[in-house]
C-alpha cells in the first residue's frame, strides 16, 4: 500500500534533509499536519497515530472518528486513553463499528462537534 506519512516535529531529522514518497514533515502545528494529511490523501482516509497527536488532533476539532482497539490484558496501573485532555468533556457517539477479533475487539466512535 503507498501512502505518505506525515510527521509533525519539532525539527525535521539531519538525516531527512526533504520530503520523499514516503515522508513528509511539518514542523509547524497540529492543523498544518492534518491540512497536509488531508492535501496528500485526496478523497481517501487520514488517521491520526494515537498518543500526542490524537490528543491534539481531539482538541483542535481534527477528528471525525476514533477507533480503539481493546485488548484484555491488565498492563500495571494503566494510563489514560487521552491523559490531560484539556478540551473536556468530550462526547462520542456510538459505538458506530465494533468487530470482534482474536484476542481483540475493534471499536469507531464518532465525535459529537
Amino acid at each position: 500500500m503507498n501512502v505518505t506519512t506525515v510527521v509533525l516535529t519539532h525539527r525535521r531529522p539531519d538525516d531527512r534533509p526533504e520530503d520523499d514518497e514516503n515522508f513528509v514533515f511539518v514542523s509547524n502545528g497540529i492543523e498544518a499536519a492534518v491540512a497536509k494529511a488531508k492535501e496528500l490523501a485526496g478523497d481517501k482516509n487520514v488517521v491520526v497515530n494515537g498518543g500526542q497527536m490524537a490528543r491534539q488532533a481531539l482538541e483542535a476539532g481534527l477528528l471525525d472518528e476514533i477507533g480503539i482497539e481493546l485488548v484484555p490484558v491488565v498492563l500495571g496501573a494503566g494510563k489514560p486513553l487521552f491523559p490531560e485532555l484539556s478540551a473536556t468533556p468530550v462526547q462520542f457517539e456510538g459505538p458506530i463499528a465494533v468487530v470482534e477479533g482474536t484476542g481483540v475487539t475493534h471499536l469507531r466512535y464518532r465525535v459529537k462537534k
